[in-house]
């Protein structure tokens, strides 16, 4: 846990659409063959350069069942993420971009998107050195992401049928489609929206699927622990943290961002466990920082440029 500051960081929203909730989205046609299989998907409008194989990781040990709840905010980043980073700048992967891969909670009008626009936010001194990576990843933050979508789980990414039609070529899934037209080096993969209630095993085997796909883009995946714990054990940030481990990649541990505000970052008025709080008065410092959209934001901020800083070592 951390000691919650009462540091300014201002968010002027001017869009506050609510997230539709955690809903029970019917499961796409994504067959799994087994955890370490990554699904086809067809990518039919270029073909990668001729490069050395996708970079693996040496065995690591294997997280406690509760170690997760320990784990740094901010993650450090290791040799594997600096790997799979250089090998997509030899795929031609843009250094300055990322791409966001998520559900409501990342869809919103209200994640990350108000840092393209210098008149919707302030750093205050503390964090103003942040500015950096806000201007490295210059149009990223309000991108829309053909890979986000309300309503999305880790298996709707996967399925063509919920690609774009317009935007993505045939047989394309959404995350297919987003990699290939973005070009990102980086990528946030956050899933709040529970797997049809099934079992953090399942949940772990499409994660699994979006984690290879990714490194074999030469994108980094960041991956991020969710706030709610709908399925009442929180099995699934144990899955998430357990994936982050065994592939040596980033994760970002929002839950613990959260957990220590009130109502464990949770909005008082949806009370429903999954809703996260937000300050209707962004001019109230100390009553902004105990709500959880603006932690969302700035940690997901932090997190960026601990990526930007450690792969460039």
């Amino acid at each position: 846990m951390f000691k919650i500051r009462t540091v300014f960081l201002f968010l002027i929203i001017t869009s506050l659409t609510a997230c539709a909730g955690a809903t029970e989205a019917s499961q796409p046609e994504v067959e799994v063959t087994s955890p370490g299989t990554v699904v086809e998907i067809t990518d039919t409008a270029s073909e990668a350069p001729e490069l050395t194989e996708a970079p693996t990781a040496a065995p690591r040990p294997t997280l406690a069942a509760d170690e997760w709840k320990t784990l740094p905010i901010v993650p450090t980043i290791s040799d594997m993420a600096r790997a799979i980073y250089q090998r997509g700048l030899e795929m031609g992967n843009d250094p300055n971009a990322f791409s966001k891969v998520g559900d409501c909670q990342t869809s919103t009008d209200f994640f990350l998107v108000d840092f393209d626009y210098p008149d919707r936010y302030g750093l205050g001194e503390e964090y103003a050195g942040l500015q950096a990576v806000i201007d490295y990843y210059k149009g990223s933050f309000s991108r829309q992401s053909l890979a986000v979508k309300d309503g999305f789980n880790v298996a709707a990414v996967l399925s063509p049928l919920r690609a774009d039609p317009k935007k993505c070529e045939k047989g394309e899934s959404p995350l297919a489609c987003e990699y290939r037209t973005h070009k990102p080096s980086v990528a946030i993969i956050s899933m709040e929206t529970n797997f049809n209630q099934r079992s953090a095993d399942d949940y772990g085997k499409y994660l699994r699927q979006i984690v290879e796909y990714t490194i074999s883009q030469g994108i980094v995946p960041v991956l991020a622990t969710k706030a709610d714990n709908s399925e009442g054990d929180y099995s699934i940030n144990a899955e998430i943290a357990k994936i982050a481990n065994e592939y040596d990649i980033p994760l970002w541990n929002f839950w613990a961002a959260v957990d220590p505000l009130p109502n464990n970052g949770f909005d008082m008025e949806w009370n429903d466990g999954f809703h996260l709080s937000f300050s209707r008065n962004f001019f109230d410092k100390p009553k902004n920082m105990l709500n959880a959209w603006p932690w969302r934001n700035l940690t997901a901020l932090q997190t960026l440029e601990a990526v930007r800083k450690g792969v460039s070592e």
